[in-house]
């Protein structure tokens, strides 16, 4: 999907507008340094929280809640102008935003021979390890699949399955081209 350049932008956070002003401050003072992101977000963040983790007190130093209340305000008006462009924007004709539903019909994608793989291979892992997660039984089932000498068989069944998909679909499309007419 493109992205729509008309939509509005989005409202900014109250620590978003926070840091855009830290930013202009910056550059005000030093305009011909660029300024290192790392660095200087981990400042901005200290800054925005409670605690003063830098040597350049006098610019470093926390916010007040009365400081921080003055960003709090600038982000509710952007949320506002937000809330009222959004009120005046309408997206592009013809552009759906729900993906288009899949025809229940249809062939059923051929796996991959990983996935032939897996199919094979995870109840061994379940059986091994019963107490695993999902996530740890994939992992190991990556870790055998790189490991595995006979990859061969698998690829040859994937090649299989895909052949006998691609002729199922040209089927479904000659299929579904007779009944629109």
């Amino acid at each position: 999907m493109v992205k729509d350049r008309s939509k509005p932008k989005r409202a900014l956070t109250p620590y978003a507008v926070f840091v855009q002003s830290m930013r202009d401050e910056h550059k005000k003072k030093n305009p011909n340094t660029s300024v290192d992101f790392a660095t200087f977000s981990k400042e901005c963040s200290a800054k925005w929280k409670v605690g003063d983790l830098f040597k350049f007190r006098a610019f470093f130093q926390t916010l007040s809640a009365k400081e921080k209340k003055k960003f709090e305000d600038l982000a509710a008006k952007d949320k506002e102008r937000y809330q009222k462009d959004m009120k005046n924007y309408k997206p592009p004709a013809g552009e759906d935003k729900k993906k288009k539903k899949k025809d229940p019909n249809a062939p059923k994608k051929p796996m991959s021979a990983f996935f032939l793989f897996c199919q094979d291979e995870r109840a061994k892992v379940r059986e091994a390890h019963p107490d695993w997660s999902v996530g740890q039984c994939a992992k190991e089932l990556a870790s055998r699949w790189e490991q595995c000498k006979n990859k061969s068989k698998y690829e040859t069944q994937a090649t299989q399955e895909k052949a006998k998909y691609q002729k199922a679909m040209e089927k479904y499309n000659a299929k579904k081209g007779d009944s629109s007419d």
